[in-house]
């Protein structure tokens, strides 16, 4: 981890220094949740996630659903519109 001071420039603006960008590899465009509480601001990086990963997601997402319906003896046809 590491630590740095900035300085608050007269708009409300801090830098984020070079060293601790590459650290949590961030660019221009990243997006920051941020809390504050008393003296205190945590920003957050927030990711999006890649095609592939929500891809993946909604598989496994698929195959739990499709668990749940064959549990309850529910098949893909008894879904389809008639």
């Amino acid at each position: 981890m590491t630590l740095e001071t900035v300085k608050m420039s007269s708009k409300g603006q801090i830098v984020i220094p070079q060293d601790i960008r590459e650290e949590i590899h961030v660019a221009e465009g990243t997006i920051f949740a941020i809390v504050g509480s008393k003296d205190t601001i945590i920003l957050k990086k927030i990711t999006t996630p890649s095609k592939e990963d929500l891809i993946k997601d909604l598989e496994v997402f698929a195959k739990k659903a499709k668990m749940q319906l064959q549990k309850k003896g529910i098949s893909e046809s008894d879904l389809r519109a008639k």
